[in-house]
């Protein structure tokens, strides 16, 4: 599969271009309800006002036509408990704004659900105005057994905001295909800062810094065996302990790489006890009741990832950023290679079906994924081809829906003026004014 950005309504997308279980990860950041008006004016290609975009984005939905069509396509997908809960939703709701816009997410999810592989995973990024109702969506199309986790993003330092708790979070929605999924979340790391690393490590030898580490673990009624056994002095099944020296995982990886050869293949926990001992990794207390492991700071690959991402990245300017493109709502490519190197391999394909500026392919390419991006406006199609181009110079990728003919761009120009100035704008490979 070759790299493709796709112009056009994504539902239509996926459904005549995108095959069954042959994409990887999903990752889509569409509008969140919020009332926010961005003043770019969106249609779709065949020139009808587009009632998944109105304006970039206006993020205002309204109970019509293409509601209904949508609400109908959910009944008629098959798929009874997403429809029950769309129903019971409208029941609730009633045909507003709201359920205008859960109806239109509601029939893309259920297409998302069809494209992903068995290991696939999805990524929904939302903000609190509806993440409540969006989750019981997923729910009801992926199954809440394949719920895995909201993902709370700080995005913001501080807002004061009238009359309430100022409000800096975004949400992202983590579901899976099924339980094979997957998962890289080991790899996917936050660098301790200088002043955390000194307090993470308060002590020093000539190794460098460390910390003490415990040689032990809790032994739940456990009495018999060596673990069980006093050690150089020290009984600490007294205390309700037993010996737990480290013989997995990366600490011992580390140990065998850098400080003992052959450590992890010593079988007995006193022996490798005596091993740690002899090199100089454990440190005894002049008060207390047990030895302690000595911990390098040189080992610490920082913290692994977890549900609530504060690291510096959320508090990026994009006015002053190198990666700013004056787009409203675009994220920090840091923040999306977590979600990609997490759930995705090499060369495994990702698909962002609301495309923006084209963050989430920018950092699909920079990890050697393979990656289909979709959008609404020639507007967004031409940046994110520009972008590309930019950060990749020997980049190649298709890409499909625009004018191919004299007689399709000068329906275009008929059609949508703005959407054929974007698009013959690209054609010198620049961007509009402003």
């Amino acid at each position: 599969m070759s790299n493709t950005l796709y112009y056009g309504d994504n539902l239509h997308v996926l459904r005549e271009h995108i095959a069954d279980e042959s994409v990887d990860l999903v990752y889509l950041d569409p509008p969140f309800n919020s009332n926010a008006n961005y003043n770019i004016l969106f249609k779709s290609p065949e020139g009808q006002d587009s009632d998944a975009q109105i304006e970039a984005f206006e993020d205002t939905w309204h109970w019509n036509d293409s509601a209904e069509e949508a609400f109908d396509d959910v009944m008629k997908s098959g798929n009874t408990a997403a429809f029950d809960l769309l129903n019971a939703m409208r029941s609730f709701l009633g045909e507003n704004d709201m359920m205008a816009y859960l109806a239109m997410m509601a029939v893309r999810l259920i297409e998302l659900h069809r494209v992903l592989k068995p290991t696939g995973s999805l990524y929904l990024h939302c903000d609190p105005t509806a993440s409540h109702y969006l989750k019981l969506l997923l729910d009801g199309v992926f199954g809440a057994t394949n719920y895995r986790n909201e993902i709370v993003w700080k995005r913001a330092t501080s807002h004061n905001d009238a009359e309430r708790f100022g409000k800096i979070t975004d949400r992202l929605l983590f579901y899976t295909k099924t339980d094979k999924y997957t998962w890289n979340g080991d790899t996917v790391r936050t660098p301790r800062t200088e002043d955390s690393m000194t307090s993470a490590y308060p002590s020093q030898d000539d190794r460098g810094r460390y910390r003490s580490a415990d040689l032990t673990g809790p032994s739940h009624g456990q009495t018999g065996g060596e673990s069980a056994k006093p050690w150089n002095g020290y009984d600490i099944i007294t205390r309700g302990r037993v010996w737990s020296a480290p013989k997995k995982g990366t600490y011992a990886d580390y140990i065998e790489r850098e400080l003992i050869s052959g450590y992890k293949s010593i079988a007995g926990v006193h022996d490798r006890l005596d091993a740690l001992d002899k090199a100089g990794l454990i440190v005894h207390p002049k008060k207390g009741f047990w030895p302690g492991l000595k911990r390098y700071a040189v080992s610490d690959r920082g913290n692994p990832i977890q549900d609530l991402i504060t690291d510096p990245i959320g508090f990026t300017n994009y006015s002053s950023s190198k990666e700013a493109l004056g787009y409203p709502t675009q994220k920090p490519t840091a923040l999306l290679e977590k979600f990609v190197a997490a759930s995705s391999n090499d060369g495994d394909v990702i698909l962002d079906p609301f495309c923006g500026c084209g963050t989430a392919v920018h950092a699909a390419e920079k990890l050697d994924r393979q990656w289909i991006g979709i959008d609404i406006t020639h507007l967004a199609v031409s940046l994110i081809e520009k972008r590309m181009k930019d950060a990749f110079p020997a980049i190649a990728f298709d890409v499909k829906g625009r004018p191919q003919t004299l007689a399709a761009a000068l329906d275009l120009a008929e059609r949508d003026k703005y959407q054929f100035q974007w698009w013959a704008v690209s054609l010198v490979d620049a961007l509009p004014y402003g």
